[in-house]
């Protein structure tokens, strides 16, 4: 019996995790899963429900209440598919401090291993290589400089009709970069093992290919 496929990607806001990731599930059919997307799906609950994000409480107990799941590649909260809503800037601006709250991430954690013992996946986040499945078969760190990671994410929000500038996008992606990489629990960081990719200067498919080579020993 072949062993199962688990692949980790890690790496900072604006790198392109999430869209290398689905494409890589599509090509070797395996599941994906999106760690961040679940923290975003949270982070609009909590802001919908009015809660301040410094009450932690009041956030666990939305957390503990709230039913978060992925069905077909989308991701659903409560049942209703909010693919759409957790992608707005609004979301981006207060996952990081939503994400960095101790309990929030435990029980994050058991949920998302929970759901990588289904079947092959591919599951991307900040701490998916040292924290959430520091066994995965194959790891990968994927970043590029916060400027092209701006640059991805203010055109990105431009096509969606938000009311943005670049300068505004490059300050909230390296004030992430500091909440991520510095707070106490899970920090973002590159698993010993992990693969380092920089894809500042590559395509999509460019990083897709390397990563499907890797993984099948090319």
């Amino acid at each position: 019996m072949k062993k199962r496929l688990v692949i980790a990607i890690d790496g900072p806001a604006g790198a392109g995790k999430s869209t290398i990731s689905k494409e890589i599930a599509k090509k070797l059919d395996i599941e994906y899963i999106d760690t961040g997307a679940m923290y975003r799906a949270l982070t609009l609950k909590v802001l919908e429900k009015g809660v301040n994000i410094d009450d932690i409480d009041k956030i666990l107990d939305i957390l503990e209440s709230s039913s978060i799941y992925f069905k077909n590649n989308h991701i659903y909260l409560d049942g209703i598919n909010v693919d759409k809503e957790i992608r707005e800037n609004r979301i981006s601006k207060y996952v990081s401090d939503i994400a960095k709250i101790k309990e929030v991430r435990s029980e994050m954690v058991k949920l998302q291993r929970q759901l990588s013992k289904e079947s092959n996946v591919i599951v991307d986040g900040r701490d998916i290589g040292t924290v959430v499945l520091p066994h995965a078969n194959f790891k990968f760190f994927i970043t590029a400089s916060p400027e092209v990671r701006a640059d991805r994410r203010y055109k990105e929000l431009l096509l969606k009709g938000e009311k943005v500038t670049y300068e505004q996008v490059l300050k909230e992606i390296k004030t992430r970069d500091k909440i991520d990489s510095t707070r106490e629990v899970a920090p973002l960081k590159k698993a010993k093992d992990a693969y380092e990719i920089d894809t500042t200067n590559m395509t999509i498919q460019e990083v897709v290919n390397k990563i499907i080579n890797i993984i099948e020993g090319r």
